[in-house]
């Protein structure tokens, strides 16, 4: 029996529109946020410190009296900027292991796939507690280092597996049968056409990496002042929870909002057959 049409308007054009517009919506936040606030985050006045939100200041104000609308729009820019960096990072890392290891098999997989296991055995957020409680510079750049330094097997698991798939392929038989060189095959016929999985996994991963550092942040062992997150929002609301509930309200719904947008995206740009399959 044939899906209703509004269930299959959903399972494919109607999260995609709903991510774009999430993530477009959080991405011009953070590269202009004074389209939506005049406010500057560095000026406070203590007079007005847990001010509740009204209809001239929206989020109201933090402890030290900032406006608290305008440190959140600036927070966008630290937390989606890890994001994309630990994406770059782990992508970067994930084409050269995992394209290795699936395309020359034999020993060199059995060995990279042995490494990445191992390794992968350090859970993500385990992993920077553990560096990042050692060292005291904590800024963007080293969460960031941090994440993509743990975060990389998943992904490489991902491409190898969509590179032993493809090295099988007719096409891909036919180039060297015709005389083309292994490095041709991996980067003209093999690479190209084993992307995708890849892809998809990478736009659900950017959530995984934006509460990562959320949870890193909170747990006071991630991002520390003078930057701005809202991961560091959520770890100075803690205190205050019952007195200034509008400082947790705010940045979390942010976060849960890139979340759900890079979660949608990978659904959205996953395989149509895939998700056939797994809503049966």
């Amino acid at each position: 029996m044939a899906r209703p049409v509004c269930s299959r308007w959903w399972s494919g054009r109607g999260q995609l529109l709903l991510a774009v517009g999430l993530l477009g919506g959080l991405a011009l936040v953070a590269g202009f946020p004074q389209l939506f606030s005049s406010a500057d985050p560095a000026e406070c006045d203590l007079a007005q410190s847990l001010d509740a939100p009204s209809a001239h200041h929206l989020f109201g104000y933090d402890l030290q009296g900032c406006d608290y609308l305008a440190i959140t729009l600036h927070g966008a820019r630290t937390s989606l900027g890890i994001a994309v960096v630990v994406l770059v990072g782990t992508t970067l890392i994930a084409l050269v292991v995992g394209a290795a290891a699936g395309f020359l098999g034999g020993l060199t997989d059995v060995l990279l796939s042995r490494i990445t296991d191992v390794w992968s055995g350090i859970p993500l957020v385990l992993g920077g507690v553990i560096v990042l409680s050692s060292t005291e510079a904590r800024g963007p750049l080293q969460v960031a280092l941090v994440l993509t330094l743990f975060g990389w097997p998943a992904m490489m698991r991902v491409l190898r597996a969509s590179v032993l798939a493809v090295r099988e392929r007719e096409y891909v038989v036919a180039a060297r049968a015709l005389g083309a060189g292994p490095g041709r095959v991996l980067l003209r016929h093999v690479l190209p056409n084993s992307l995708r999985p890849l892809v998809v996994f990478a736009s659900a991963y950017a959530g995984v990496v934006i509460a990562a550092e959320a949870t890193l942040t909170f747990a006071g062992v991630g991002l520390s002042r003078p930057a701005q997150s809202w991961g560091i929002q959520l770890y100075e609301s803690g205190a205050r929870l019952r007195s200034a509930p509008h400082l947790l309200v705010f940045p979390a719904a942010f976060l849960v909002a890139a979340v759900v947008g890079f979660v949608l995206l990978g659904e959205a740009l996953r395989p149509r057959n895939v998700r056939t399959r797994s809503g049966a």
